[in-house]
């Protein structure tokens, strides 16, 4: 194992890193440590807070142990004891202490932990080294041999050396350099909402699944989070309308879509529904994967689901971007800065491993068409796959392709 103190170099590369969430902030955090100058940009006010759970697991746990980082994540894992699955008026249906929705295996040794609680762990390790511009974004990029000039859009004018598009699956970044969202988006007919709702059901580090019985809502998913003091609620549905038709960019136009196509689902959601209007911390998106042939154009690359979005229902976005953190600065250090060769190493060496866990979403149920994914009656999907509310162990393809997508042998850098 690496020693998770690594020596500062005398490098000043300047580097300004799009995005502060966890692709950002990890890049941030390995490149600070590598002597480059790192500037962040972020559209949000501060640290995006709501949103999912997420799953640090395989070469990811490898990551932040050599970031020193292991012991303060594995604190602030949620922390589940186990699921249950209750019909549209909250009578259980089943149970099992064995695994959860949300983080699968209860002993195994992956962590789930709130996205905020990790993006802020990660930002407090890399120190007051890193520059943060909050409440801003890049509005044009203009390469020339020698680095890029970059216009934000406050209007303010600066250049670097080197630019890295990690904000998100709806990536300005890529927009400007590659071309439209439409040409790399591929959906699955399905949108997510999760916010954060009272814990108002006494949950004691449990999670809740409902399922519909039909129509368009595929169910809820609610759990506990922050030591039973509040819920994450999470609510689905499937559309093949355009995708442009249910992105509306104002929050509050994103929860009236919510509460119409999920204003027919049972048990508690019509409460929680009422609590989705009264937080902040609520979050809406298309289900989708990014893909593209190459991750690069002269001085700017891309990160994580920027560049190759694995979708959240493979529940492998997080330790992806971990890892590919840190093979992107490994390489630029190890290049010493020189782009050409860092960012060629960077896809070669990552390129097979976003591939096979990109192949994990055709073995969750899902495939290009919503209809693929609407339920049987006895719980699995019409291709025979599972789904989210399985209570069993996956089946033994699936449990093959996880393994191999979970596995990366990290490099010394």
């Amino acid at each position: 194992m690496a020693d998770t103190i690594r020596p500062h170099h005398s490098r000043t590369t300047p580097v300004l890193i799009s995005g502060a969430g966890i692709a950002g902030c990890a890049l941030a955090y390995w490149l600070e440590r590598y002597g480059f100058r790192v500037t962040v940009v972020e559209r949000a006010p501060d640290l995006r807070a709501g949103g999912q759970a997420v799953d640090v697991r395989g070469s990811a746990l490898g990551v932040v142990e050599r970031m020193g980082l292991l012991e303060d994540v594995q604190a602030r894992k949620t922390g589940l004891r186990g699921m249950s699955q209750v019909d549209a008026d909250g009578r259980e249906l089943r149970r099992t202490t064995e695994r959860t929705a949300s983080g699968g295996p209860i002993d195994s040794p992956d962590v789930e932990i709130l996205r905020e609680e990790l993006a802020t762990l990660l930002m407090e390790a890399a120190g007051p080294g890193v520059e943060y511009v909050f409440g801003d974004s890049i509005r044009a990029l203009t390469q020339h041999e020698d680095g890029v000039r970059v216009r934000l859009n406050s209007g303010v004018e600066r250049s670097f050396d080197l630019v890295v598009g990690a904000d998100g699956l709806h990536s300005a970044t890529r927009r400007l350099l590659f071309g439209p969202e439409a040409e790399y988006l591929h959906p699955v007919g399905t949108y997510v909402a999760a916010w954060s709702a009272p814990n108002h059901l006494g949950l004691d580090h449990w999670e809740v699944f409902h399922r519909s019985d039909g129509g368009d809502a595929w169910g809820c998913l609610a759990m506990t989070v922050r030591d039973n003091t509040e819920l994450r609620v999470f609510v689905g549905f499937n559309s093949d309308e355009p995708v442009e038709r249910l992105l509306p960019r104002d929050p509050a136009e994103q929860k009236r879509l919510v509460a119409e196509r999920c204003a027919g689902l049972g048990w508690e959601v019509p409460r929680f529904l009422k609590a989705m209007w009264e937080t902040d911390a609520f979050h809406y998106d298309v289900v989708a994967q990014i893909r593209m042939d190459r991750w690069s154009h002269g001085r700017v690359a891309l990160l994580g689901d920027a560049g190759y979005c694995c979708s959240p229902l493979t529940g492998q976005g997080t330790s992806v971007a971990l890892t590919a953190a840190y093979v992107l600065a490994g390489e630029l250090h190890a290049a010493d800065g020189d782009h050409r060769t860092a960012f060629a190493a960077y896809e070669k060496r990552l390129r097979p491993h976003v591939s096979a866990n990109q192949a994990l979403l055709g073995l969750s149920g899902l495939t290009d068409t919503a209809e693929s994914a609407e339920l049987e009656p006895d719980g699995d999907t019409d291709s025979g796959r599972q789904d989210i509310s399985d209570f069993d162990e996956p089946d033994a393809e699936t449990a093959a392709a996880f393994r191999a997508a979970t596995t990366f042998d990290l490099p010394d850098y």
